[in-house]
């Protein structure tokens, strides 16, 4: 089963609150692990839109304007790309803040054998946070999870250090 902290994400959503904001995500990798956590936030229903999950790049040009060619010669695993989600998430749900997230949890051959995932965070529409993660972790629920919590340690970083 998958943990999160509680205190943290409920830290995330009392500052969004404050802040009067709202956030959406959109993701791949964590197949929803981002979506399910803000909205087991205590009162998520005020600061979180939703989420989407888009595992391919048609899904992800047609729900958040992924540019395809520049997707499909990364198999859509970039910092563009996870960018771009992260903007399509905010325009798509109305939202202020927007989390994407993109990479792969398990050794393929698109990926060279290697786990890895990119993720961006947006405010307003502008990218305030924008990483690649290489887990530790061998297991796929464990990369996930792994993926997820550190961009929601980023995401509240950003949140305070926004007074």
């Amino acid at each position: 089963m998958y943990q999160f902290e509680q205190s943290m994400l409920n830290a995330i959503g009392k500052r969004l609150m404050k802040n009067g904001s709202t956030i959406a995500v959109a993701e791949s990798v964590t197949s929803g692990l981002l979506q399910w956590a803000l909205a087991s936030a205590t009162d998520a229903m005020k600061f979180y839109q939703g989420g989407i999950t888009t595992y391919n790049i048609a899904q992800k040009f047609h729900h958040l304007r992924v540019e395809p060619i520049a997707a499909e010669s990364c198999h859509a695993v970039s910092t563009k790309v996870a960018a771009e989600m992260a903007i399509g998430a905010i325009r798509l749900f109305g939202s202020q803040w927007g989390i994407g997230i993109t990479g792969f949890a398990t050794p393929v051959p698109e990926s060279g054998g290697k786990r890895y995932a990119f993720y961006a965070i947006a405010y307003q529409g502008r990218i305030l946070s924008s990483r690649q993660l290489k887990p530790r972790a061998t297991i796929t629920e464990e990369v996930q999870l792994a993926y997820a919590n550190a961009v929601l340690a980023d995401l509240r970083r950003l949140l305070h250090s926004r007074k």
